[in-house]
């Protein structure tokens, strides 16, 4: 999609998430996610760091970080977790237009991370998000690209052909993988929740891979 459109979607979805956000009850935002030491509050509170922050609070982290990205990016999510649950909600919808990326990304970051994301939050409370797969192409693009790698994968992916059987999408080369947008990119993000739906010659490799 082009640059108009991308920026129209993740603004869509913010909402779409903020609406899901807003009808959970307090255990279901106190669920771990996805990501290892947050809950869906911690998720919550991470999509929106970017939008809410700024270069000086950012670099404040990254000081108490001693220099990690990965470290100040938790101690961003922790801080704006404290937050009360309708603020967190409130944000995803008033700066859904936002367009902040991070150094050296275009919207696909936000996209992304919005996205993979959302699986965080949806796949431990079993819910159903109930949103298109089409946004998925771009997200995939990334991922397997070798732009992901700090930000969103900390070492290269294994050398395959990467299908999607939902939407209209494969790259690479190398020994087949297929299977949902959702599966494929919750395996290259190295959630091993969903590496059952996933097929072909490549998969036992892809899965040996996400798990390690």
């Amino acid at each position: 999609m082009d640059e108009t459109a991308a920026w129209t979607t993740v603004a869509a979805e913010r909402r779409a998430l903020a609406d899901l956000l807003d009808g959970l009850s307090p255990e279901q935002w106190a669920t771990p996610s996805l990501c290892a030491g947050w809950t869906v509050r911690h998720v919550a509170a991470h999509l929106m760091a970017g939008p809410t922050g700024s270069w000086t609070g950012f670099l404040r982290a990254m000081v108490r970080a001693r220099g990690s990205f990965d470290r100040a990016n938790h101690l961003l999510a922790d801080d704006r977790a404290r937050l009360p649950t309708a603020t967190l909600v409130a944000d995803l919808r008033e700066k859904a237009g936002d367009r902040f990326t991070p150094p050296g990304l275009d919207w696909h970051a936000p996209l992304t991370d919005l996205l993979v994301h959302r699986l965080d939050i949806t796949v431990p409370l079993g819910l159903d998000h109930g949103r298109s797969p089409d946004p998925w192409a771009d997200v995939l693009d990334l991922l397997v690209s070798k732009k992901a790698s700090p930000a969103f994968l900390p070492r290269g992916l294994p050398r395959l052909t990467w299908a999607a059987t939902d939407i209209d999408w494969s790259r690479g080369s190398g020994p087949r993988v297929e299977g949902p947008a959702e599966a494929l990119a919750l395996a290259v993000t190295r959630r091993p929740v969903h590496l059952d739906q996933l097929t072909g010659p490549g998969s036992d490799e892809l899965r040996t891979w996400a798990r390690s």
